[in-house]
């Protein structure tokens, strides 16, 4: 066999074991997620037309396209080689238009390719099961995932309890109202739930191989209003993780205040500040002018801190209150030596009698 042959093998082989395990993948998350295997349904594969695949909707899952750039390039592959992996959609009634799963970059470089249908892998999937595909692949895949597109995918698997055994194309309503409705903030949880929420961030952190904190946390940042979202993820300098999950605390109105502090050149607020504009402006709600006071007030304290002349340092080595410190350190013969030598040569080269006896007390025997 030719050496060309043997890759294209290869890469068929390659093809096949990669389509497979994102099926596979977002399978035992399922099973993990939920503790049951996922509905039994037909799978069918056929290449279908590019204007007949809507982007997935079901959920706010957050995950950002390529760029410009990334496309591009990806396109170029896909002419070059073709596509490795097909495509995962759902169909929609009547049936005649499909819901992207898996594989929205894909299809968005093969329309740029000027392809005209793409290879796809239809599934029969529920709601609860569309989003554990669609996040599922992406978390696993996709290495360098923002903190708030890996918070929109974990609170979008842990919601999606609460939409299993339906399919939101076949509600009335806007996908944008299902999202709404299905928002923590628009659920009003009993203890039950909670405890049933706890126990599924610990399955998905679990499965993800992350610790529940990091769950928790990211989920809180998708709580702060897009503009302070796209600082965070396209300007860390502009706004860190610790002064975003304080704001996180406040509601949507109160959060506009922070997009103007968070937008000027040259200064980035810290930790510090953001607890003085906290003391002086309580979560949940906060006026802005009241905000805008409270920073500047923090931005005051802070220069003059910095205007401050240092602080001047000095001690007494007469002072009995040092020979503790140098017990502990343990009494070698140097250490002594140097500190018979300071106790000695105070005020100015006279004796100090009293020292001497009250060290020879208090230093223990040398080892």
């Amino acid at each position: 066999m030719g050496k060309a042959a043997m890759n294209d093998l290869l890469k068929k082989r390659m093809t096949a074991s990669q389509q497979a395990s994102e099926l596979q993948t977002s399978d035992e998350a399922y099973e993990k997620r939920f503790r049951e295997a996922p509905p039994p349904g037909e799978v069918q594969i056929r290449s279908l037309p590019l204007d007949k695949l809507v982007p997935f909707f079901t959920a706010d899952i957050g995950f950002r396209p390529y760029t410009s750039s990334q496309m591009e390039a990806f396109a170029e592959q896909l002419k070059e080689e073709g596509l490795l992996v097909r495509i995962i959609v759902r169909p929609m009634p009547p049936g005649d238009s499909y819901e992207i799963l898996a594989g929205h970059n894909r299809t968005s470089a093969a329309r740029l390719a000027g392809w005209d249908v793409i290879p796809a892998e239809i599934v029969e999937a529920d709601d609860a099961r569309a989003i554990v595909i669609a996040t599922s692949t992406n978390l696993i895949q996709r290495q360098n995932l923002s903190i708030i597109e890996r918070g929109k995918a974990y609170r979008a698997l842990l919601d999606a309890k609460n939409r299993q055994g339906f399919r939101s194309d076949m509600m009335n309503g806007t996908s944008g109202d299902s999202r709404q409705k299905s928002g923590p903030e628009h659920t009003t949880a009993t203890s039950g739930e909670n405890r049933q929420k706890y126990s599924a961030r610990a399955l998905v952190a679990e499965f993800f191989g992350v610790t529940e904190y990091e769950i928790r946390k990211a989920i809180k940042l998708t709580l702060l209003i897009p503009p302070l979202q796209d600082i965070l993820e396209t300007s860390p300098k502009q706004l860190n993780l610790a002064c975003a999950d304080l704001m996180a605390d406040y509601d949507m109105t109160s959060q506009e205040a922070f997009i103007e502090i968070c937008s000027i050149e040259g200064y980035q607020i810290n930790k510090a500040a953001m607890q003085h504009i906290v003391r002086k402006c309580p979560p949940p709600t906060a006026e802005r002018q009241a905000v805008y006071a409270a920073w500047r007030e923090a931005r005051d304290m802070a220069e003059k801190r910095m205007m401050a002349p240092p602080t001047k340092i000095s001690f007494n080595r007469n002072a009995s209150g040092l020979l503790p410190i140098w017990m502990t350190w343990g009494a070698t013969r140097r250490l002594r030596q140097c500190f018979w030598s300071s106790c000695e040569s105070g005020g100015r080269g006279r004796q100090n009698p009293e020292n001497r006896a009250a060290v020879h007390k208090e230093l223990p025997p040398i080892l």
